[in-house]
């Protein structure tokens, strides 16, 4: 007896060995890792693609930065440093940021969350799969020694219907006792399944539906904010760059007017020398020559904190040196001032309609008035019918005493027919359910009306501001024109003496000023044009990151 209990002791612990040997040892833990992040990563972006929209924008730029995807002609993927040489034009900036920038990452990991989410949520119900063994060696001194190994596999399956009906269905097998045991008796099953159906009110089921549809809505509502948020980005990176170049300008014209002083204290002191100006005039064009010289030092520290901050969002080092490409200011000056063929009305009519964020509010409307409607099917008597089957070691045997997998024994099944009632005697967790989706619905849509009248502000302000900038540009370019004459002419007058040297100092000082409120009024223009664009919901933002109007 002993040598018998030591052989199925053995037997089955061999058996043992070699499952959890071949399941645990053939795969390593690498592999599952790599394994799980595919089947993540394939089944978030077939959700992000199917809910996508053509009215959203371009599919673009969406797909996590750590994802094993091949390259897509719709994906920016650039190097985090560019390469010698370091000066970088718009489209190169804009790429970078789309790429790098840390924000943006975590925008599109905050998509991939709620696509990810998701997809746990379908989990629940689709077909899944379990597979368990486990076993026990018992060392009795009375009796036998007993060796207990089962491995079950066992597949479950829910489904919810827009109605509330509920399905469950589950099938588990001993599939290890047919493989060591007696194959007439031996595969074991347990067989179950229900359905609940709601008659009355709301049941379980209907929640549960609800439930699954908001977070598939929820996918399309970041989707869309996504989005919006792909061309606020755009517009403000585009903007900060702008602003580097205005800076820069500044230091130019900072520098330019420092010469400029230098000129004229040497001027100075020349006809000082020769009695035709008064020697304190040569100390007002050097003090003033010294305070244009801190003017440039101070431009220069503004520029180069601008050019840092730009670094960031580029996701760049702020120790790289890089330079922006002075030749887009000049392409953007002989762009010069373009106005869209909006009137108010109709820009106001077209953001209604095309704001990503807009669209989400009404959406969650609905969502907010399909929860009344729930929560008032819980208000009233609720009546359920439910049937299940529940078999419990169902033999896969013929007459013959073989396994027959075509012959099942549902007739050895327990089965059961029923209802359930619940009479509306005490209702006030539902009374109050009821209640608050009442208020959370009337607050959506005042919320809806609060974001539709911003909308109208906005493009309102942004309308205003467009029409403002272009005539500010208009009127400093006329202002700069002025200021050149006038030191030009202020210069002849000073050499002639019919003008003071404060004269002169003070035309140079309005040339500064001329020259920097043009280049401004410029920059200014362009971020009120894109913003203008961004806030009627008609920028659309190109994979490169660049915009189309």
């Amino acid at each position: 007896m002993c040598c018998k209990i030591r052989f199925f002791i053995l037997l089955y612990g061999g058996l043992c060995g070699a499952v959890i040997f071949g399941v645990v040892g053939g795969c390593s833990t690498q592999h599952y890792e790599e394994e799980a992040k595919n089947e993540a990563d394939d089944q978030v972006y077939k959700i992000i693609d199917s809910k996508w929209r053509d009215s959203f924008g371009q599919k673009a730029n969406y797909i996590v930065s750590d994802s094993d995807l091949p390259p897509s002609p719709n994906e920016i993927r650039v190097d985090a440093v560019p390469a010698p040489p370091d000066t970088i034009t718009l489209a190169q900036a804009v790429a970078l940021a789309t790429a790098n920038n840390r924000n943006y990452q975590n925008q599109k990991e905050n998509l991939y969350f709620s696509a990810l989410d998701l997809t746990g949520t379908r989990h629940d119900y689709e077909r899944q799969w379990f597979a368990t063994i486990d076993g026990a060696y018992v060392d009795d001194s009375i009796d036998d020694d007993e060796f207990f190994l089962h491995s079950n596999i066992a597949t479950k399956q829910d489904f919810v219907l827009p109605s509330g009906i509920i399905i469950s269905t589950s099938l588990a097998l001993d599939w290890f006792r047919y493989l060591t045991g007696d194959p007439r008796t031996s595969l074991g099953s347990v067989l179950t399944a229900s359905v609940a159906v709601p008659l009355l009110g709301a049941g379980p089921g209907k929640q549960k539906w609800e439930d699954l549809l908001q977070t598939e809505r929820q996918v399309l509502y970041d989707i869309r904010s996504f989005n919006r948020f792909r061309k606020t980005f755009v517009v403000d990176t585009i903007n900060a760059y702008y602003e580097v170049l205005q800076e820069r300008d500044s230091v130019t014209n900072a520098e330019n007017d420092y010469k400029r002083r230098v000129e004229s204290k040497e001027r100075l002191e020349w006809l000082a020398q020769a009695g035709r100006r008064p020697p304190y005039e040569v100390d007002q064009a050097e003090q003033d020559m010294l305070a244009a010289s801190d003017r440039f030092v101070a431009a220069q520290r503004r520029y180069e904190r601008v050019l840092d901050d730009l670094k960031i969002r580029l996701g760049l080092p702020t120790d790289i040196d890089i330079e922006l490409d002075q030749n887009e200011l000049k392409i953007l000056e002989e762009m010069g001032i373009t106005e869209p063929a909006f009137t108010v009305d109709a820009a106001i009519e077209t953001a209604l309609l095309q704001r990503l964020d807009l669209a989400n509010a009404a959406d969650q409307i609905d969502d907010a008035l399909r929860k009344v409607f729930l929560a008032a099917e819980g208000l009233g008597p609720q009546l359920n019918l439910n049937s299940s089957i529940n078999s419990d070691n169902i033999k896969f045997t013929s007459p013959e005493g073989e396994t027959d997998f075509q012959n099942l024994r549902f007739h050895e099944g327990m089965y059961d027919f029923g209802f359930d009632a619940d009479l509306p005697l005490d209702r006030v967790q539902q009374r109050n359910t009821y209640r608050a989706a009442l208020i959370a619905l009337e607050r959506q849509q005042r919320q809806y009306d609060l974001d539709a009248d911003v909308l109208k502000l906005q493009v309102r302000d942004a309308h205003r501001l467009l029409l403002e900038t272009a005539e500010r540009y208009r009127i400093q370019k006329n202002s700069l024109e002025l200021a050149e004459r006038r030191v030009d002419s202020t210069r002849l007058l000073l050499d002639a003496g019919r003008a003071t040297t404060r004269d002169l100092l003070e035309s140079q000082d309005d040339l500064v000023v001329a020259q920097n409120a043009v280049t401004a009024a410029l920059v200014a223009h362009l971020d009120a044009k894109l913003s203008f664009f961004r806030d009627v919901g008609v920028l659309q933002v190109r994979p490169d990151g660049m915009w189309v109007e």
